[in-house]
Order: C-alpha cells, then sequence, then structure tokens
C-alpha cells in the first residue's frame, strides 16, 4: 500500500485541515511531515471549531494512528496549549497521536532571533509569523539543533543550555532588547514526555507492509516552499510532494495519491509578491465574505483572483494527481469571475511562472460569468451552477487533472465528492 500525500498548491490557508478531516475516514494512519506553530489547520463539525498547528488533523477520527514526522519543527509550549484544547473536546490523545524522535524542537531564543532578524530587515522583512520556525530549520541545517528525543537524554539540560548561549551570542549584533522566559517552554517539556516517541520511518514503511492506508499532510502550500516558492518571502520547509519523503522517511515509489487543494479565488498572508491581488473593492469582497484571516496569527489576508500560472507551476512541481477545490462559496455573489491565464513580463507574454516575481509582471486575464446563487447547500456536482460547473471544466482542461472535491462550506459534511 502506497502513502498518499495532500498538500496545498497556493500560498497556504487552502483548506487543508477540513479536507484531511473528511478524508481521513479512509485511512489508517494521518502523518504530518513538515512545517510548524505557523501552520493553522481550521476544522469545524458538530458546532465544533478548532485550529490545529503542530497536531495532524486526523485527531479526531477513533483508532486513526496521528503521527508527527521528523520534518517538523515543535514548539513545546505552542504545543501543551494545542493538547488541551483538543483534550477539553474528549480526545485521549497519548493513544492516538506518536512523535518522531528526529522532528527538532523550538526554544524560547528561536522566537527571539526570529523577532529581532525580522525587525532589522525593515521594509524588506518577510512577514514571519514570529514562531521561531526559520531559526529552529537554520539550527537544523547548520548541525546545532535539539532533537525531541534528546528530551529523554540525562544530559538535556546540557544540550539546551549550549544552544541557547549559542543564540544569546548570535543575537549580540543586533540592538535588540529582549527577556527570555523559559516556564512555559519547559512546562511543555514535561507534557512532551508523556507521549510514546518512534522512529517514525520505521513505523511507516511498516504499516505501508502491512496494508495499511497513510495520508501524509503538508503545511502552508507549494508557493512557499523554500526551493520552488516566492524566494525569499518563502517559509523554511519544503511544503512540496518531495518534502513528504524527507519529512517522513519514505521513498519516491511509495507515494500514491497526491491530492493538490486551492481555493476558488487566491489569497496570500504577510509579505511577497501575489500578481493578481485585488487592493480594492473585489479584494474586500473576497475577504469579507471568505474570513479571510490568518489561522495562526490573524493578520487580515491579501486576496486575489485565481492564478492559472502559478497553480499549474504547482500541480507540475508536485506531480498532483487530484485537485480539490476550497471556498467556492464564496464566489456565489460575483456578476464576473476572472483567472489570471498568463502573465506579461516586458511586453512578452507567458504562461510558465518565473523564477523571479516582480511588479513588471501583469496578470493577463479571463472572464467568466459569475453564478450568482448560493451552494452551501448542494450535495452532487450536477446541482451545482453551470457558471461553475463550465469554471471548474476549464481549470480541469488547463491543468489535465480532475478536480474530485469542491468544497461549498467550512463544515465537514459541506463537501461535493465526485
Amino acid at each position: 500500500m502506497k502513502t498518499d500525500v495532500l498538500l496545498g498548491l497556493q500560498w497556504g490557508d487552502e483548506g487543508k485541515g477540513k479536507v484531511v478531516d473528511v478524508l481521513t475516514s479512509g485511512y489508517d494512519v494521518v502523518a504530518r511531515f513538515q512545517g510548524g506553530p505557523n501552520a493553522g489547520h481550521s476544522l469545524k463539525f458538530d458546532d465544533i471549531e478548532i485550529v490545529l498547528h503542530t497536531v495532524p488533523s486526523g485527531i479526531f477520527h477513533k483508532n486513526i494512528m496521528n503521527i508527527i514526522g521528523n520534518g517538523l519543527v515543535i514548539d513545546p509550549a505552542i504545543f501543551q496549549k494545542e493538547c488541551e484544547e483538543i483534550s477539553e473536546l474528549g480526545v485521549e490523545l497519548a493513544g492516538q497521536l506518536f512523535i518522531s524522535r528526529k522532528a527538532h524542537l523550538i526554544i524560547p531564543t528561536h522566537r527571539i532571533i526570529d523577532a529581532a532578524s525580522e525587525v532589522s530587515r525593515g521594509k524588506t522583512k518577510i512577514g514571519s509569523t514570529l514562531k521561531g520556525i526559520g531559526p529552529a530549520y537554520t539550527d537544523k541545517t547548520s548541525r546545532n539543533g535539539l532533537r525531541a528525543g534528546e528530551i529523554l537524554e540525562p544530559d538535556f539540560m546540557r544540550r539546551y543550555e549550549t544552544l541557547k548561549n549559542r543564540h544569546v551570542d548570535f543575537l549580540k549584533q543586533f540592538d535588540y532588547e529582549y527577556q527570555i522566559d523559559e516556564t512555559d517552554f519547559f512546562a511543555g517539556i514535561e507534557n512532551l514526555k508523556r507521549f510514546t516517541f518512534v522512529d517514525s520511518e520505521f513505523v511507516l514503511n511498516k504499516a505501508m507492509k502491512n496494508n495499511k492506508k497513510i495520508l501524509a499532510e503538508g503545511a502552508q502550500g507549494t508557493l512557499l516552499d523554500i526551493d520552488f516558492g516566492t524566494y525569499p518571502y518563502v517559509t523554511s520547509s519544503n511544503t512540496i510532494c518531495a518534502g513528504a519523503c524527507t519529512g517522513l522517511g519514505i521513498a519516491p515509489q511509495s507515494t500514491g495519491e497526491v491530492f493538490g487543494i486551492f481555493k476558488a479565488y487566491c489569497t496570500r498572508v504577510g509579505s511577497g509578491p501575489f500578481p493578481t491581488e485585488q487592493i480594492n473593492e473585489t479584494g474586500e469582497k473576497l475577504r469579507s465574505i471568505g474570513h479571510e484571516y490568518g489561522a495562526t496569527t490573524g493578520r487580515p489576508r491579501r486576496t486575489g483572483w485565481l492564478d492559472l500560472v502559478a497553480l499549474k507551476y504547482a500541480v507540475m512541481i508536485d506531480g498532483a494527481t487530484q485537485l480539490i477545490m476550497t471556498k467556492a462559496d464564496v464566489m456565489d455573489s460575483f456578476d464576473t469571475v476572472k483567472v489570471a491565464v498568463a502573465y506579461e513580463i516586458n511586453g512578452v507574454r507567458t504562461d510558465e511562472f518565473p523564477y523571479e516575481l516582480n511588479d513588471s509582471i501583469k496578470p493577463v486575464y479571463k472572464e467568466f460569468k459569475g453564478w450568482r446563487t448560493s451552494i452551501s447547500s448542494i450535495r452532487t456536482y450536477g446541482n451545482l451552477p453551470a457558471e461553475l460547473r463550465e469554471y471548474i471544466g476549464f481549470i480541469e482542461t488547463e491543468t489535465g487533472v480532475p478536480v474530485k472535491i469542491v468544497s461549498v462550506g467550512p463544515n465537514r459534511d459541506e463537501t461535493i465528492m465526485r
């Protein structure tokens, strides 16, 4: 049995949490493969609303193993708070959630370095969530990081102090005042100790050999990938399908279906290029109807029309085999729906995603007639308005990949499976 992969095809916030929750009943294992508490996977079901940051989105289904893979960075304090919120909903986490020994830890000084670095950038700041993600991954690649399994070692405090002191020396270059508060961190460390640490690469490969169905859950989105995203305005991990291999320890030939999720329009949080952004009444309308505010930061998201140039690029990089459209219902009241089919760069038209996005790029749009009716109560594809089906059909033709799921609302049951 192969491992299916689910990931975002835009700049994150595509609705991955809801989709994983919808699909999970068909799987035995759900495993997160990269990112950290900068992720915000929103779930809404049975009058419950919760945002998951580190815990996989399959946690609310019984008898399903949830794994935090080696590709993640964990903030013990944030993780403890998340655990408490989930436990209040009646979930026994310790029996369902397992943590890779090789996942890395975010310590308090990582967050301080994140903030100091962002301030020092001035107008060129990245738009970091200030969760310490980037500095933690930096320590990982420079071979100075702390791994989750180390908290069980007798000399953990020595290892921790060594890394903290390294950070204190590094911070001397910044004109930045700070205090190191370790109380919540060490409480979080104690919380971590109640979970089972595993070599997740062995667990997952054995599960595949035993014909268990596995879903690998990504965070952020393809256009935020450290290598293939809109660098430098990206995250610090590989958000693409290949990241599931390195973030979980599975071989490339072990991947099965690749579910690529995209919104019916585009959003982005923080700084960075956004060719189809609408800084106008249209953008405000999309933000208002779609409740486009960051699940982790609360920051208002930038909004714009669907960008097919970027979407086709993401489909290519990820090898997406099935597409999932979310938030189609947000477009219910638009007379006209636009989609960028090409870019014009210095007078030259192209449908290839360029090495670098900048202000010289002008999107070339194709217009569609809006459907002007509520779709949130519809549960079969054939009952969707003809205008929406035409829009979806065009996306399928352009990407060469079928749209298998259409989300028509935030709740678990507001989903059309084709």
